[in-house]
């Protein structure tokens, strides 16, 4: 902010930060002070009729001190002149720069952890009643792994369920459940980011339930986030189907043209056109642009009620989940959000969703992504037929998932009040 200050203030804002440095002297001092500089419209500072904000608050500052701003040249001004061009003689060891960051450090994290899981094991044997297929962890190391599992970008901070089906896949110990749940209630930034949930009231009217991925999404827009790499705004896509989740990094709110050809080039292209899609009444979607363009392609506009964002719920909780997630990661930075957005697309596809059972990702290209080395096995290659035959197994298994979860989710809501 203060590069794009002009000469004059920057020359002002020396004065206000001596002042500042110095106030416990200067203030309410019985004699007053001179100050020099080498800027000679400082001395108008006082008189001067049209002050801009930032310049009105210095001004208000500088009652609170009896001083006088005075004009001495650089070339008689010297030791303040001295000191703006010393140079520093003294030889400074130069931090080597990592090459590469933090995030791509995962691996020897997670082999480390498994390294002391098997070092522990040495004096905590594996007990008999330990599934096959399943790493035994001892009890020395259940609170880095839960810890590993829950912070880790690629999980992004999920609730208990979503945090014992990551671990359960690989490794066991017999309360892993309980220890996950004392762990997840009581993590500090969950506790913060997260908010408390209760049973909605009303009868559910469920949106009909597709047949395949990608052909009937949900989208919205998360907007007025703090600017990030010049982006401001999150295109939310959600495919009812699967699941999946796709968002798009904007630098403002759109058009109603701008809209469409992000979907066009980010989610039609590689997922094929949709046959309906189901967004709120902004203006973006209700406009002629946006029905032409639809029209066009096939696609059926549905919006949803007016004031009642349940109509879109299901692309409601993935902002939800989004906004936890970067609340989670850069409440500290939050100028830095727009790096941790594939990692929240990742996280959100990554994890096995209630309402079908599988991971988005694992629900549309038949088999899960590898998150992390204790997360790798062997993956098959299959042949066409086979490949079809899994696919059509996979989406017939999520029709039927999806299903049960409609009826499931009917009865966990609460009566209309009266």
């Amino acid at each position: 902010m203060e590069r794009n200050y002009d000469v004059g203030e920057r020359e002002l804002l020396a004065v206000v930060k001596a002042l500042k440095a110095w106030r416990h002297w200067l203030e309410g001092a019985k004699h007053p002070f001179l100050i020099w500089t080498d800027h000679r419209n400082l001395e108008y500072i006082r008189a001067a009729r049209r002050l801009n904000p930032r310049q009105a608050r210095w001004a208000m500052f500088f009652t609170h001190f009896a001083l006088t701003l005075s004009y001495r040249p650089g070339s008689q001004n010297t030791k303040a002149d001295a000191l703006s061009r010393m140079f520093d003689t003294e030889e400074r060891s130069i931090d080597p720069t990592p090459i590469l960051p933090a995030s791509c450090l995962v691996a020897p994290v997670v082999w480390e952890l498994d390294a002391d899981i098997k070092q522990a094991l040495r004096t905590e044997p594996t007990p008999t009643k330990c599934p096959a297929g399943c790493l035994y962890v001892p009890s020395a190391v259940h609170d880095r792994l839960i810890n590993w599992a829950h912070t880790s970008p690629s999980s992004g901070h999920p609730g208990i369920g979503r945090t014992v089906r990551c671990l359960s896949g690989k490794y066991w110990w017999s309360t892993l459940a309980k220890d996950v749940r004392v762990y997840v209630s009581s993590y500090s930034v969950c506790t913060q980011c997260k908010v408390p949930r209760h049973l909605p009231r009303g009868k559910l009217q469920p949106l009909p339930v597709p047949q395949r991925p990608w052909s009937h999404l949900s989208v919205d827009f998360l907007t007025d986030l703090p600017p990030s790499q010049g982006n401001t705004t999150i295109l939310v896509v959600v495919d009812r189907f699967s699941k999946s989740c796709r968002l798009l990094l904007l630098p403002g709110l759109p058009t109603a043209l701008q809209t469409a050809e992000a979907l066009f080039t980010q989610v039609f292209r590689p997922y094929g056109v949709p046959e309906d899609i189901v967004s709120d009444r902004g203006p973006q979607f209700t406009s002629r642009v946006w029905k032409a363009f639809m029209e066009r392609l096939g696609v059926s506009v549905s919006l949803t009620s007016g004031f009642h964002p349940e109509s879109n719920g299901q692309v409601e909780r993935v902002n939800q989940d989004v906004g936890r997630f970067l609340r989670s990661y850069c409440q500290d930075r939050p100028g830095e959000w727009a790096a941790f957005i594939p990692w929240a697309e990742m996280a959100q596809n990554s994890l096995r969703h209630s309402s079908t059972n599988l991971s988005p990702f694992q629900c549309v290209l038949g088999y899960q992504p590898v998150l992390a080395p204790w997360h790798q096995s062997q993956i098959e290659a299959p042949a066409v037929d086979e490949w079809f035959r899994r696919s059509e197994e996979t989406w017939d298994a999520t029709h039927v998932h999806l299903q049960r979860a409609v009826r499931r989710q009917k009865g966990e809501r609460r009566p209309p009040p009266q």
